[in-house]
């Protein structure tokens, strides 16, 4: 026990470890020992393609297709002509580089064969890679995987590679960066860091609490309120050895750092599933009346023709949906059926998947006819969509509204325009195109709100993953609060740590690790 305790301990007092000196994640990596090669530039034709290998017969295979007896100098580009081990035929003349191991991307030696982007010419290299012994294609995500087992990334940073090379729109590309650079990690490292040092003491008072030759300072050090060796006593009641009243329980060093972090906790978990959106795409729907315009809102937003625009009432009869970049933002874009009353069994079917639609949505664009205010279609949906978003709190609610009044070309100038008992809107004229600056503008400013801003504030959960870790651990955290046994208070530390440290890498199943691995494209 001894040492457990001082090696948990020591890994409190030290700091969060730099990338240079991590340690391997402790992640088996498949057919370790192996050599991979891989094309890692995409397919295709291209003025140059990347080839590039890891393992130990790495620099073996370079001098093999260079036919030179030497390697070039470390990290440098060199002109060298490739050749056909086999046949002596020469390939191209490439640049390469030689990353000897630990100091490279996967943490093993490794090669990077820079060719001209022809389909023979990189078929060819691939071939000749084939051919040198101790060399395999590798498998998709390997390489990642390999920097991973070797700790040169931890999880969170490998998922954030994955987001970057998958990143669509600029906020995608920002949360991604972020996430990769280990803002998440780091702060989940310091977080398990506060509950190795409250488990230390807690382990540190169980097994020598009551031990004349336990150093004077050391329960006072772990915070237990008002507690040294002379009032050990309230720790042991009769009947319990290990019993923890609720006024001895820690206090302001261990006990408030591990009650702030489950107030940080919570505050992640808030988020309302903004990262994931940012991931993923938020739900944006166009919704209204039929004719108000919502197909040439959408064909405006997406600038290609996704629905058909006619000015025959219920020509959008099913959901129509087209993923769009709003603002930097990624968005999937829901065109819907007019909502009206009465109508043929097919419209209605449509006007049933538009409100189930609505129920789905992260932004609701609510559009009415600036024309036709006063009819009973608007002004039965002003009643029903509209009032009932609106009267909902945005704490309440995930949902957000911009109602749209389009068809703004057709209002008189001298005429009299929306009342003054109209909620907040937005003029806008999808035919020239007037009003469409000011949406863009109000449309990022909701999407933030409903993503998250990418470039500031704490880093995002991104994926399911991270919230039931979180979660997770906030649970152990309560049990640690309602514990009145310091083993049951040192096993709910424990659990909390555990989640903590399974969402970074650390004691991670094979499973879970294929999953997030087979994201990767070969070559990467």
């Amino acid at each position: 026990m001894w040492r457990g305790l001082w090696t948990l301990a020591a890994q409190a007092a030290l700091g969060p470890r730099r990338l240079c000196t991590r340690r391997s994640s402790g992640a088996p990596v498949p057919g370790s020992g192996a050599t991979i090669f891989a094309l890692s530039s995409g397919q295709g034709r291209c003025g140059v393609a990347v080839i590039r290998t890891s393992g130990p017969a790495s620099g073996h295979a370079l001098r093999i297709l260079t036919a030179s007896g030497d390697l070039p100098p470390a990290r440098h580009a060199s002109l060298r002509l490739l050749s056909d081990p086999r046949s002596g035929e020469p390939l191209d003349r490439a640049l390469v580089l030689w990353f000897p191991g630990p100091k490279s991307f996967t943490g093993e030696d490794c090669v990077e064969f820079h060719v001209h982007g022809g389909p023979a010419v990189v078929s060819g290299v691939l071939q000749a890679l084939g051919n040198v012994p101790g060399l395999r294609p590798a498998e998709a995500g390997e390489f990642t995987r390999r920097a991973f087992a070797h700790g040169k990334l931890n999880l969170t940073e490998v998922e954030g590679l994955a987001d970057l090379i998958h990143a669509e729109t600029e906020a995608q590309r920002r949360q991604a960066l972020r996430q990769l650079d280990g803002e998440l990690g780091h702060l989940c490292r310091g977080w398990a860091e506060t509950l190795t040092k409250a488990l230390a003491h807690v382990e540190a008072y169980i097994d020598f609490g009551e031990d004349d030759n336990l150093e004077e300072g050391v329960l006072e050090q772990g915070g237990y309120l008002g507690v040294g060796k002379e009032d050990a006593s309230c720790f042991t009641p009769k009947g319990s050895p290990h019993c923890l009243p609720s006024a001895c329980l820690p206090s302001p060093t261990a006990d408030i750092e591990v009650r702030a972090l489950e107030v940080a906790l919570g505050a992640h978990l808030r988020d309302a599933r903004r990262g994931q959106r940012l991931r993923s795409g938020a739900h944006v729907v166009v919704t209204g009346p039929p004719n108000a315009g919502k197909s040439s809102l959408v064909n405006l937003l997406s600038r290609k023709p996704v629905s058909i625009v006619s000015p025959e009432p219920g020509t959008t009869r099913d959901v129509l949906e087209t993923p769009v970049d709003l603002a930097g933002f990624p968005v999937l874009l829901s065109d819907t059926a007019g909502l009206r009353e009465g109508v043929g069994p097919v419209e209605q079917e449509g006007v049933r998947r538009a409100r189930e639609r609505l129920e789905q949505a992260d932004l609701i664009l609510a559009m009415l006819d600036a024309s036709d205010l006063a009819s009973p279609s608007s002004c039965n949906f002003l009643a029903t969509v509209v009032a009932s978003v609106g009267a909902q709190s945005p704490s309440s609610s995930s949902q957000r509204l911009l109602l749209v009044l389009n068809k703004s070309d057709l209002l008189s100038t001298e005429g009299p325009g929306p009342g003054p008992d109209m909620p907040p809107h937005l003029l806008l004229s999808c035919v020239t195109g007037e009003g469409l600056d000011g949406l863009l503008e109000a449309l990022r400013k909701e999407l933030a709100a409903v993503c998250g801003d990418p470039s500031t504030g704490p880093p995002l959960l991104t994926r399911a993953r991270h919230q039931h870790h979180l979660q997770g651990c906030l649970d152990a955290l309560g049990h640690y609060k309602q514990s009145k046994d310091l083993a049951l208070v040192a096993e709910a530390l424990r659990v909390a740590r555990g989640h903590l440290t399974r969402l970074t890498g650390g004691g991670g199943t094979e499973e879970i690790l294929d999953i997030i691995f087979r994201d990767f494209c070969v070559g990467k």
